[in-house]
């Protein structure tokens, strides 16, 4: 699974709104930005309480990255 699908689907789950979900990949030699934009109202269902929830959402993506040999970054984009 590419890790912009993945990122697409574990938010898209989270969210009230899942058409609202987008994904931009940013890509340099050797890392990837991954910037996730999601409504206004569910910017809170994705950050989480103190930030719990975005950093699972990091950590599931760098683990993936990490088995295909890459890098990569989430930024949440409000």
């Amino acid at each position: 699974m590419p890790l912009k699908a993945l990122i697409e689907s574990v938010a898209g789950e989270l969210v009230d709104d899942p058409a609202q979900v987008s994904v931009t990949e940013i890509a340099s030699d050797q890392n990837t930005l991954f910037e996730l934009r999601v409504a206004k109202t569910d910017l809170g269902k994705v950050i989480g309480r103190e930030g719990r929830t975005a950093q699972a959402l990091r950590s599931v993506l760098s683990a993936a990255a990490a088995k295909l040999g890459k890098r990569a970054h989430l930024e949440i984009i409000d």
